[in-house]
């Protein structure tokens, strides 16, 4: 059964010496806001955690495989739903509806879409969870995911410091000629001394109907967001953590009150200003929960 009720969420993850996100773009530095100075980490590098946690934690099974990872061929997936449905694609269309002849040899049409979508959304997790883009290949339409996520800002400016570091070896032999024997090579590594960030995300019931997002997908979640850090350690990112996840549960599919207006009553404040953050315990976690009941909201906190 697909949850009947609206979700918002903040989630409040950390770094301490570390590239939370590099931009490929810029030298693989840290993204910032060039504006504000504010650290900047991309809706896509979180869900890229949290699809490798789900793939970790269901072995990568049926009904929680992962669509979009790593050195996967997309298209080699879609093709396969319709051979587990037994469609054949090369073939003229079983059903009348779906016309006398195939449109392209090799890509569905009409009636078999919507199966081979159902199909995908029924199998793989991150399709009912966010989403994806199935019209290539041998095409299996488009799915809008139950799920949503802001980019995640920090709560303040952060510091981007470059540090030269050195190889102990050289990658060829003419390297270690031109060296005279010595095989050094130099290089840099940027790291951000602390940031506290702040993501927003968003749980639609409607949407959730037409995946086939469960109860039991969005517990999968919670659990993700909590501990996806602890899967995902690397010298590059540095120490990560998630610090605080706190979701208002609606009391209605289409929920009670605007997403906005309970993001603002998590209010994140510097205990004091005078110093450099260097820690999550150099900030105050404040939440109103006056009248939250009253609006038919439930907070609940799965962290902090």
């Amino acid at each position: 059964m697909a949850i009947s009720k609206r979700y918002d969420f903040v989630l409040l993850f950390d770094v301490a010496d570390g590239n939370p996100n590099g931009d490929p773009d810029a030298g693989n530095l840290p993204r910032v806001d060039a504006e504000t100075g504010h650290g900047l980490v991309t809706d896509v590098c979180l869900k890229r955690k949290v699809r490798n946690y789900i793939q970790i934690k269901s072995k990568d099974k049926a009904p929680n495989l992962i669509f979009v990872k790593e050195k996967s061929i997309l298209n080699d997936s879609i093709y396969r739903a319709y051979e587990y449905m037994k469609i054949d694609l090369t073939k003229e269309p079983d059903n009348p509806s779906d016309g006398k002849k195939r449109n392209k040899s090799g890509t569905g049409q009409g009636s078999e879409i919507d199966q081979a979508r159902k199909f995908m959304c029924q199998n793989y997790y991150d399709i009912r969870t966010f989403g994806a883009v199935l019209s290539t290949g041998a095409n299996a339409g488009q799915v809008r995911g139950a799920v949503q996520l802001t980019f995640g800002r920090s709560v303040d400016p952060v510091v981007s410091l470059e540090h030269s570091i050195t190889r102990m070896a050289v990658t060829t032999a003419a390297d270690a000629e031109k060296q005279s024997g010595d095989n050094r090579t130099m290089g840099r590594k940027f790291t951000i001394p602390y940031g506290l960030y702040r993501t927003y995300g968003f749980v639609s019931a409607p949407l959730a109907e037409q995946t086939g997002f469960s109860e039991e997908d969005l517990n999968l979640l919670w659990e993700a967001l909590s501990t996806m850090f602890e899967h995902d350690r690397s010298a590059a990112r540095g120490m990560m953590a998630t610090k605080g996840l706190y979701i208002f549960e609606h009391g209605s599919k289409m929920g009670n009150v605007p997403a906005h207006e309970l993001f603002e009553r998590v209010v994140v404040k510097r205990k004091d200003a005078t110093k450099p953050t260097r820690s999550f315990d150099d900030y105050e976690v404040i939440i109103n929960e006056a009248g939250l009941s009253e609006k038919k909201i439930r907070l609940l906190r799965m962290v902090g």
